[in-house]
């Protein structure tokens, strides 16, 4: 577990308090946390998550120019469904199924690229992948880099406080982080380069990759609709990735136990099944917290899923050469032993009545 503790940086405030619990820090060490991890002149080390915000407010650019200059009922509907269900979508396919589970495996390289890059590129895959792990096996725990138990602003802004790789990892723990990365495609630094840097990703290739998958959407959908099309759906992209930041906070009760018998199953931590996320997104998380390796995490008959779509239409075509689906163990083990009995006419003979008995 040393590895688990120590793989991510830790913030001045740290994981622990004094007596072992969660450190919780207020909304202005959390502010200052997060403001020293955005000075680039500071350390270079901070480039990628000062890269992460630097999008974010790029794209609000393109948000306000929608508003404001080129805002129509048409416009608000395209933004609507590219920000909630294709980004959302999206997210789920690629940096959580994929780059964090492994829950699907890719036939060639070449189809992997094409799934990266189908929506705007926004996030970071290190920044995701890494925490996930550890959030998978510390949640809701100290050290969980977005442990809702610590408030809105600590699941908010974790990407920059919490989520980043520790930047003094001994050559062989940075080696495991390059396990971790490698069916990414991500084009990492060197042991050398990542003393130098601070990040797995090589800060070059990484840009280079935002430019070309920005230049290349913009000219679609300027081809496609002009400015218009392109500032509605450019500033799509930059609300959800506001918006994504509040997941885990709501996704994790917001520090609460919010689990509800009958609808989630899994009680080793406070993760909720959501109506919203999983129609929009195909995360119903307690469900993926009980199977983090599966496909699939909507496996009730109401649970769509379209994330899972996406992969299994992938495999049919032969694009995803194979993929883990939990949903029959998770029938067996969860919905039928506590499925209702139905029951069945039987004639009494004592009584001469017919009666009605279970199977």
């Amino acid at each position: 577990m040393a590895f688990i503790h120590d793989v991510l940086e830790q913030p001045s405030y740290g994981w622990k308090d004094a007596d072992g619990n969660l450190s919780k820090p207020s909304n202005s060490q959390v502010l200052k946390e997060f403001l020293s991890r955005l000075n680039i002149v500071k350390s270079k080390k901070n480039w990628l998550s000062f890269m992460s915000w630097a999008m974010v407010a790029t794209l609000g650019v393109f948000f306000y120019l929608f508003l404001f200059e080129y805002f129509s009922l048409q416009g608000l509907i395209i933004a609507f469904v590219y920000s909630m269900i294709v980004m959302g979508t999206h997210g789920t396919i690629w940096y959580h199924r994929y780059c964090t589970h492994g829950a699907y495996k890719f036939s060639n390289n070449f189809w992997r690229f094409f799934t990266q890059n189908l929506t705007l590129k926004i996030i970071p895959e290190e920044i995701y992948a890494i925490s996930h792990h550890v959030h998978h096996a510390l949640s809701d725990q100290p050290g969980d880099p977005y442990n809702a138990q610590g408030g809105f602003l600590y699941c908010f802004l974790a990407d920059a406080n919490h989520q980043p790789v520790n930047r003094n990892m001994s050559e062989k723990d940075y080696c495991r982080c390059l396990t971790l990365m490698k069916h990414t495609g991500v084009t990492t630094n060197t042991y050398a380069q990542y003393q130098k840097w601070g990040s797995i990703a090589n800060p070059f290739h990484t840009i280079l990759g935002v430019i070309a998958n920005w230049a290349f959407w913009f000219a679609v959908f300027y081809l496609l609709g002009g400015m218009a099309l392109a500032c509605a759906i450019f500033g799509a992209a930059g609300f959800w990735a506001v918006g994504v930041r509040t997941f885990n906070y709501e996704g994790h009760g917001k520090g609460e136990d919010k689990r509800r018998e009958g609808i989630d199953h899994n009680y080793k931590d406070m993760s909720v099944n959501q109506l919203w996320p999983g129609y929009v997104a195909g995360e119903w998380h307690n469900n993926h917290h009980l199977f983090p390796k599966s496909a699939r995490s909507g496996f009730k008959p109401h649970q769509v899923d379209m994330a899972f779509v996406y992969i299994k239409f992938m495999h049919m075509i032969g694009a995803v050469s194979s993929y883990k689906d939990s949903k029959a163990q998770f029938i067996k083990e969860y919905v039928t032993p506590f499925v209702a009995v139905e029951p069945v006419p039987v004639f009494c003979p004592v009584t001469g009545k017919q009666i009605f008995a279970t199977k």
